[in-house]
Parts: structure tokens; sequence; C-alpha cells
């Protein structure tokens, strides 16, 4: 768990989160002087009491040094508390579930990994597994473009080609992401059992050796003149279609 450091998340939505995890350690609450009280600020206020985190309230200009769109509110907490890959298969086997898990191959645009961890969160994978180089990692900034989502996923840090294998060991489909002429029509990959969906990067697509360790490639159908989607926006609408999938909403051919 990365608890080595101290780091400044902000906004409402993510310091409520943040709070309502219990996954760090916390150490002190900025409010805005004269920030009018309501909404989500009354549960941050009311978390961070229950848990004991020192409140202060402090001119909005020093809140203003941490960044912007910090809503008059922030925490200072421990880093991001990475997870183990055997923490997923835990989530997964807890839960009675087909493991579902998504993996991003050197996704550097932080709100872009956010759009996808905040998607990943909503459509129920048990993690999300990003390398530990080249790509973005769980910054605060990633933390804030999630809304706060991040806070609740069991995310691990490792080789994605190691991972890649050991999902496929565990008995996952490993299906890459690719908007390219080999690869597959969405509509005849099936969705809805174990699965790890691997997403390239917003430039490049997936690298090589990724590419190669898929059992298959798919990708989605373009009607209109712009050749592709945006990597966080093509991720997104195959976790939906597997959440779909995996409630028996649809029947796609293999």
């Amino acid at each position: 768990m990365g608890v080595s450091h101290r780091e400044w998340i902000v906004g409402r939505n993510p310091v409520a989160e943040a709070l309502a995890a219990r996954r760090r350690h916390y150490h002190r609450l900025w409010v805005a002087a004269g920030v009018e009280e309501k909404g989500h600020l009354v549960e941050v206020l009311q978390r961070a009491a229950d848990l004991g985190v020192k409140i202060e309230q402090l001119p909005r200009s020093q809140l203003d040094r941490l960044g912007h769109n910090h809503q008059g509110v922030a925490l200072e907490a421990s880093g991001y508390p990475y997870a183990d890959l055997a923490d997923i298969w835990g989530r997964a086997t807890a839960l009675n579930q087909e493991l579902f898990v998504l993996l991003l191959d050197l996704i550097q645009d932080p709100q872009n990994l956010g759009t996808l961890l905040r998607t990943a969160e909503a459509v129920g994978v048990h993690g999300v597994v990003i390398p530990p180089r080249r790509a973005a990692g769980m910054t605060p900034a990633v933390v804030q473009s999630s809304a706060g989502a991040s806070e609740h996923l069991l995310i691990v840090q490792v080789n994605l080609a190691q991972a890649m294998a050991a999902f496929k060991r565990a008995g996952a489909w490993v299906v890459g992401l690719e908007n390219t002429p080999d690869a597959r029509p969405v509509e005849e990959v099936r969705l809805d059992g174990a699965l790890a969906l691997v997403v390239g990067s917003e430039g490049e697509g997936l690298r090589a050796l990724n590419r190669r360790s898929c059992d298959l490639l798919l990708r989605l159908p373009m009607q209109g003149r712009v050749a592709s989607l945006n990597a966080a926006v093509a991720g997104s609408v195959v976790l939906y279609l597997a959440q779909f999938a995996r409630q028996g909403k649809t029947t796609p051919r293999r």
C-alpha cells in the first residue's frame, strides 16, 4: 500500500469519497473560510469529524495554491493505496462473480485515466491494472478527474503482460480493444464470462507484446466520418457493453 508520502486531494466529491472509502491515512482537512456548508460539504465535515480528522478554516487563497476546482475543501492524506492482483480475485470471489478486470496500456492523460476509472467503478469491475512506468499513476489529479471513484477501486500497478498471463491462467478471456481491420466487430464477441479488457494508449493503441497476448481483438463500429474514438470513450462503451452482457441483457455471438 502506498502510504509513505502525503498528498492533497481537492474537490468536494473526491474528498467525500476518499473519506468514505477509509483506505488512506487522513492528516487534516482544509475548508475555505466563509464557504457555505451545504451539499457534499456537509458529508465531508461529518465524515472528517467521525474519523477524528483535524479541520482547519483558512483563507480561500491558501487553498488556491493547491490547484483549481478545489470547491473550498482540501484533504491532506497518505498516498494512493495500490492493491495486489490477489485482492482483485478476492473481490470477485467474495461477490461470487465471474472475474471482470480492466487493464490500461500506457494511458498517459490524467483526464482519460480518471474517466475510465469512473466508468470502471460504475459498472462494477473487480479491479484495474496499470503499468508501473510510462503511464499516468494514481495522482491527486486522477482522483479528482474520477470524481473520487478511484478511492473505491482496487488498482494494481504491475507489468501488464504478466497480469494478462495470470488472468488467462485463472480462466479469463483477455480481449483487446483496437480499431484495426483484424479486430472482430464487438457484436461478434462474447463479453459475459470472465473478462479482462485491455485498452491501449491514446496515440499508439496496444503495444505489440500486449496485443499478441490478447485472446482476441475487438473493435467498435464507426458510422460517421471520425476514424476512431478517444481511448476513454471507447473503453467506457465496451465496459458498459460487458456489464449488459454479464446481466444477460445482450446476446452477442462469438
